[in-house]
């Protein structure tokens, strides 16, 4: 029954994966902590390209709405919908936290995709999307779990732990470990799905660069959509599960 040495062990290789490299990186000293300033800066792109979108899109509100407006009202009302059906019917609070989770993995994905980075030199390393890099799909997985252990002690309080030993008490150390590998997956997920799409793309492109890659890069602009699913879907399933209990 070592599940707390489990427990260590899992999150001490969440910490190691954060210096998982593929290539070289633009390394910032900030305090006494070196960070990938590439990935600093695309982060900080999609961000202002984010911000920038809600703020023309709430800047004048139309009772008939315009095509930019009724876009908006659209992805609002999928991303409503997409934490109901996961949640239910204590869905609202959650709907701007599994928003920003699915927009910002989203536009990161598509920003891989479709900025010409490349072109933009940097001393060391280069430029792409944030979510190639582990550090940023480390720092993602792990509000989620903050979030769906929140939840589960806000509906529930202390009698939240009592899932750990649903259906029997024999499961009590597999169901403990799974919480601490939930962010694992949702990391390695995402990060392996999105780097081994752009690896593909600059093989084809130096390979065969008039033909074959358009397609494919098509192909990562679908493939990029469904990750954000996949992982909007999974926090809001998280949170879900720990409010109703034990499934």
């Amino acid at each position: 029954m070592n599940v707390l040495p489990c427990s260590i062990n899992t999150l001490k290789r969440l910490y190691d994966i954060s210096g998982v490299e593929v290539g070289q990186h633009l390394y910032w000293q900030i305090g006494g902590f070196q960070v990938h300033g590439q990935v600093l800066i695309t982060s900080w792109v999609v961000i202002a390209i984010l911000l920038g979108s809600v703020t023309i899109a709430v800047r004048n509100p139309q009772t008939i709405p315009t095509k930019g407006q009724n876009f908006f009202e659209y992805v609002l009302e999928f991303i409503r919908d997409l934490s109901k059906t996961q949640i239910g019917e204590d869905y609202g609070p959650w709907v701007p936290f599994i928003g920003t989770m699915f927009l910002f993995i989203f536009v990161s994905n598509w920003s891989g995709a479709l900025l010409p980075w490349k072109i933009i030199q940097l001393p060391h390393g280069e430029l792409a999307a944030p979510t190639n890099d582990i550090n940023t799909t480390v720092a993602l997985a792990l509000p989620t779990s903050v979030a769906y252990f929140y939840a589960g002690l806000t509906k529930k309080g202390l009698g939240y732990f009592g899932k750990y030993i649903q259906p029997t008490p024999i499961l009590l150390p597999i169901n403990i470990l799974e919480d601490f590998t939930k962010p694992l997956s949702l990391s390695f997920r995402l990060f392996g799905n999105i780097l081994a799409d752009e690896l593909v793309v600059v093989v084809l492109v130096s390979l065969v660069p008039s033909v074959v890659p358009i397609p494919v890069m098509f192909l990562g602009l679908f493939t990029s959509g469904i990750q954000a699913l996949i992982f909007a879907t999974l926090a809001a399933a998280y949170i879900g599960e720990s409010m109703e209990g034990h499934h």
